[in-house]
């Protein structure tokens, strides 16, 4: 099973869910795909390997051979390729590497070379098979990071994938596929505005989700009525805990030092695999 763990807003709790999560279950495959900042690892106490570079095909001009038709520009979308006069020029960061340039010039004076924009590491800890991806520094796409590092999901894990924060295109990038989608909130107004606008994506996505409400007991219980008026589950509440604060903060997963939340989130696990949840 595919689960994956997102957000409206950053600083909810996702990485602490994901991480206690995968360490509940059997099988366990944990991906983070917070490419631009992953830090699940560091809640896992593990040597990370390069796995693989992440590489997008941008094109190459030969000048000799081009007669500036504009006919490369004008079918690029992304303004990757800007055609002057007497010269053209290539943004290889706006290059989403589709091929359309090579396809359309009439005269072959295009080809394509390989950049490399990400890598993909992993590693094991305490049975949980990990892979993150990291996007490099400058680059402004981090999708191909994460369609690379969604290669690695195998046949017969219980995978949970770490999700970038907010509603952008590597948020639904990470969601779009999965069998279930753990929304984790904060009982706070800026908790449930952003709460709305993640359960548009996931409702767009016809995914299977529901609700974790992370910090309980610090705000008011706007997040639940919402819930409840739109007929949302809420599947776990964690509450404003000094234990797990102090845990977070020194890189230890809470379900290693309080088992009664690692047979929590193990039986949260098997309600959510049962299904039934809109």
């Amino acid at each position: 099973m595919i689960i994956s763990i997102a957000s409206g807003k950053g600083g909810t709790g996702k990485t602490t869910i994901a991480t206690n999560m995968a360490l509940s279950i059997a099988k366990a495959q944990l991906l983070d795909c917070d490419v631009e900042e992953p830090n699940s690892h560091l809640f896992l106490n593990m040597d990370l390997e390069k796995v693989e570079d992440v590489c997008l095909l941008f094109p190459v001009v030969d000048k000799e051979k081009c007669d500036f038709c504009q006919k490369c520009s004008k079918f690029c979308q992304y303004n990757a390729i800007a055609v002057l006069p007497s010269d053209i020029i290539v943004f290889p960061q706006l290059c989403h590497g589709c091929g359309g340039c090579t396809l359309v010039c009439p005269k072959g004076a295009i080809t394509e070379e390989k950049r490399i924009i990400g890598i993909i590491k992993g590693g094991t800890s305490e049975g949980v098979e990990f892979y993150n991806g990291m996007l490099n520094i400058g680059e402004p796409m981090a999708t191909p990071v994460i369609k690379t590092l969604k290669k690695k999901i195998a046949k017969g894990k219980n995978t949970i994938l770490d999700s970038p924060p907010g509603t952008s295109c590597p948020a639904v990038e990470t969601i779009r596929g999965t069998d279930f989608c753990l929304l984790v909130t904060e009982p706070t107004p800026f908790g449930l505005y952003d709460l709305k606008l993640a359960v548009e994506v996931v409702k767009h996505l016809t995914i299977p989700f529901g609700v974790i409400v992370n910090r309980d007991g610090i705000g008011d219980d706007s997040v639940e009525k919402f819930c409840m008026e739109s007929n949302i589950p809420v599947l776990m509440k964690i509450p404003q805990n000094e234990d797990i604060a102090r845990l977070y903060s020194n890189g230890t997963p809470f379900v290693s030092e309080m088992p009664g939340w690692k047979e929590k989130f193990g039986n949260l696990f098997k309600v959510i695999r049962r299904g039934g949840f809109r």
